[in-house]
Order: structure tokens, then C-alpha cells, then sequence
């Protein structure tokens, strides 16, 4: 017998011919039907069969073979997370340089939000009015996070009001001269109120020559600023620092440390009372003269003033839209608009909140008021003619166009807009913040706050202002 392989006698497949055994037929026929049956239950397409040929692969794939697999897939993840990595860096560079080109057009003064023409007229249903002071309101100031309003009147008294509900959060009541020693708070009309950028201090100044610096979160009283020789009617934090500007009836600008608790300096060149003052970032303020009819921008490194004429009569009020322009107001109803490199308004409307009076006797309502949006082409201007007035500034601000009118009743004696621009707050009340010369008996003390509906979002833009 020849040597079998695999079960088959290898005799009868020689080169002879011979032809297969009995034994080899049987052999051949139950190899035949098994083949028949495994090619029955494996279809072509069968799972069963793909699972058991990537088995197969697998086990076929030598070590050098899947080191080189695995050594392309780690390749292809690195490919694809640095690809990821460089979209974001691009993502944070173009945010980066939006943001860095914001700050320069900031420090530049030419940097103006096109917002005023997707402002609209709010419905008077809107408008929230809070009652809690006895007398006139006669400021008003805005956390950096528009989440709380800090009011002050003539009754002496500070409230904190949470914007979200309108409810009163902290009340810190004025008490009658002479109570000094034995009150914490005022004894005296509070006539300005100022915050720090960060929220931390509260800064409000009387008629009896006293600045007060408060913890705005608690209320809490930390201490008191005495120097001024007369009403103090004016205060600015400059932003990012802890830096206090006080305007005085003096006749003075006066310089804080509040953080540390100090007296810095003194400036002097009014010629008659000040009435309103106003800061940024820069190391000056700006000033509103009274009746000797200039608005002066004073550089505190340099102890040097800049100054600036335009009005006719008294300048009750003056605000900074940005670090190159501001806007003021004044009693022969003028409102002007001031860029710093000119001397001369670059803009007056008169007669800005029209005349009131019997015929051959009008005179125009006084400006009591103004604020600005800061960095945009929006500011608004208050009075006692019924109504707040809000307009745009146009043409590299050498223009003021009206927008429209918001019905409040009485002098509107402080105006603030919020940081974000949804609202606006109005401080209003029977008498003028500065004196007692006639009372609207029909006005109500009290704080108002305004939204300021935009049409789309999409339409506020960024321009640069350079001419």
C-alpha cells in the first residue's frame, strides 16, 4: 500500500492511472456531500461568514502588521486634533483681534455702536416706576452688572433696588442736621452718587461738604471724605481703578484714593459753582462750570485743564460718550455736543425740549440732565417738559438728530443708561436736584425704568469714527 495523505490512499492517482478502490470511492462521495453541505449554510452574503473572514484576517495579521495599523490610525488622530486645535486658535485669534481693535478705537474716542437706528419708542405700560423716596430723586447710578439700581434724594436717604423685581434690597435713611455724631449716613440733601467699575465701593456727596464711601454689595459704611468747602455735586470713579473725582460748589476738583483710604490732590479754575462731572479709563475728568459758561477737561498727571465754551447760560450737566467726545446740557435749554481737539461745540441744538411760558414770556425748559450709551450714537436729555428726549448722534458727531420722546412727568433731575444698553433709568421729582425754584405738584418722586426695544439685534454695528 502507498502512503496515504489526508485520509486517501495516494495508489490509483500515479502516473499508472490506476483506477480508485472501493474504499476511496466511499471516501471521495462523503467528502463530496460534506463540501455540499458547508457551501449550503454560508451564503455569499451571509454576517455569519463576514464575521468569520475578518476573524480570519485578524488572526492572519502579523505583529509587524498591526503595529503599522495602529502606528497610521494614531497618526490620523493626531492629523485630525491638530486640525481642530488650529480652527480654534484661528476662532480665539479672530475674537482676540475684534476685541483688541475695540479697545484701541475705545482709547482713541472713535469707537461708536450704531444703535440708534434700531432703538424704538417703548410703550408707556413698559415703563416700571418705584416709589420709595419722600422728596425728589436727585441721582442715580447702575451696578456694572445692571442687576441693581442705587438711588439718593433730597430726603437723605440711599436705596439699593434689585432691577429684576423692583423691590427695595437695602434702605440707608437720612437723618436731620445735627445728628452727624450719632447717625452713620447723611444729614443733608445728597446732590451726586458715583460706583466703582467693579462694583466693590459706593461713593455719594451732600450738601454739607461731606463724601461718604459705602460697600456697595452690603451697604455696609466704611468711611468718610472731608475736604470740600461747599456742596459736593459731583462724582466719578475713573473706570478700572479705585480712583474718586469730586466736583464741588467750591469751585474745586478734588482727587481720592478710596481703596487706600486717602486724599490725593486739589485742582483749581472755575470760576463759579460746579454742577456735574464725569470719568473714563484716561487719568482726567470732565467738568460743567456752572455760569461761567466753560466745561473743562482737567489732566491729573499734568495738573493742567483743557477748556472749552459754547453755552449761553448756566452748564448744569455734562457726560462723556466716549474717551474724545461729551455731551452737555444747560439752563437756556441748550443741549452741545464736544469733541475734545476743538474748543467750540461741533454741534448745539437750542431750545432742545422746545419753550414753555404765556406768550412774550417763554423761556426754554432747562436741561437737567444727560446721559450717554457709552461708546455708541445714542444719548438722551432730560427736563420738566414732560418728556425724556433721546437722539443720535450723526455725521462723526457733528450732528444731533431727535429719535423720540419718552412721557415722564416732573424734572427729570438723573439719567443713566444701563452697561448693555436694554434700558434706561430715569431719577425724577417735584423740584429741580439743585434748588427749590417752583414745584411740579403733579409729578411723583420716583424711579423709572425704561427698555429700549431694538428692531434685530444684527442691526448695531461697529464704526470708526476717525474724521
Amino acid at each position: 500500500m502507498g502512503e496515504k495523505t489526508g485520509g486517501v490512499s495516494s495508489v490509483g492517482r500515479s502516473a499508472e492511472g490506476w483506477l480508485p478502490t472501493t474504499e476511496e470511492k466511499s471516501w471521495q462521495k462523503a467528502g463530496s456531500k460534506l463540501n455540499e453541505e458547508i457551501s449550503s449554510d454560508s451564503e455569499p452574503d451571509s454576517p455569519a461568514k463576514k464575521k468569520n473572514n475578518e476573524a480570519e484576517e485578524e488572526i492572519e495579521e502579523t505583529p509587524q502588521e498591526k503595529k503599522l495599523r495602529l502606528a497610521k490610525l494614531y497618526l490620523e488622530q493626531l492629523r485630525q486634533q491638530e486640525e481642530e486645535k488650529a480652527e480654534e486658535e484661528a476662532f480665539e485669534k479672530d475674537l482676540v483681534a475684534g476685541r483688541l481693535k475695540e479697545d484701541v478705537l475705545e482709547q482713541k474716542g472713535k469707537l461708536q455702536r450704531q444703535i440708534a437706528k434700531s432703538l424704538q419708542p417703548p410703550e408707556s405700560a413698559d415703563i416700571r416706576v418705584l416709589r420709595g423716596h419722600r422728596l425728589p430723586i436727585t441721582c442715580i447710578v447702575i451696578s456694572p452688572d445692571d442687576k441693581y439700581i442705587f438711588s439718593a434724594a433730597k430726603d437723605c436717604t440711599i436705596i439699593k433696588w434689585d432691577v429684576e423685581s423692583g423691590k427695595k434690597l437695602h434702605v440707608i435713611s437720612g437723618e436731620k442736621k445735627g445728628m452727624e455724631d450719632s447717625h452713620v449716613g447723611h444729614t443733608a440733601h445728597i446732590l451726586s452718587m458715583a460706583i466703582s467699575s467693579d462694583g466693590k465701593y459706593l461713593a455719594t456727596g451732600d450738601r454739607h461738604k461731606i463724601i461718604m464711601i459705602w460697600e456697595a454689595a452690603t451697604c455696609k459704611h466704611l468711611y468718610k471724605f472731608t475736604g470740600h468747602r461747599d456742596a459736593v455735586s459731583g462724582l466719578s470713579f475713573r473706570k478700572g481703578t479705585h480712583q474718586l473725582y469730586s466736583a464741588s460748589h467750591d469751585r474745586s476738583v478734588k482727587v481720592w484714593n478710596v481703596a487706600e483710604n486717602a486724599y490725593v490732590e486739589t485742582l483749581f479754575g472755575h470760576q463759579d459753582v460746579l454742577t456735574g462731572l464725569d470719568s473714563l479709563s484716561r487719568e482726567c475728568c470732565v467738568t460743567s462750570g456752572g455760569r461761567d459758561g466753560t466745561v473743562r477737561v482737567w489732566k491729573i498727571p499734568e495738573e493742567s485743564q483743557l477748556v472749552f465754551y459754547g453755552h449761553q447760560g448756566s452748564i448744569d450737566c455734562v457726560q462723556l460718550i466716549n474717551e474724545e467726545h461729551m455731551v452737555s446740557g444747560a439752563d437756556d435749554g441748550s443741549i452741545a455736543l464736544w469733541g475734545l481737539s476743538k474748543k467750540k461745540p461741533l454741534t448745539t441744538v437750542k431750545q432742545a425740549h422746545s419753550r414753555h411760558g404765556t406768550q412774550g414770556l417763554e423761556q426754554p425748559y432747562w436741561i437737567s440732565s444727560v446721559a450717554a450709551l457709552l461708546n455708541s450714537d445714542v444719548v438722551a436729555t432730560g427736563s420738566h417738559s414732560a418728556s425724556v428726549k433721546l437722539w443720535k448722534c450723526g455725521e462723526g458727531f457733528r450732528r444731533l438728530e431727535p429719535l423720540f420722546d419718552i412721557p415722564l412727568v416732573g424734572f427729570v433731575n438723573s439719567l443713566k443708561f444701563s452697561n448693555a444698553g436694554s434700558f434706561l433709568v430715569a431719577g425724577v421729582g417735584q423740584e429741580h436736584r439743585l434748588g427749590r425754584w417752583w414745584r411740579i405738584k403733579e409729578a411723583r418722586n420716583s424711579i423709572c425704568i425704561i427698555p429700549l426695544k431694538k428692531t434685530t439685534t444684527s442691526d448695531a454695528q461697529i464704526s470708526d469714527e476717525s474724521s
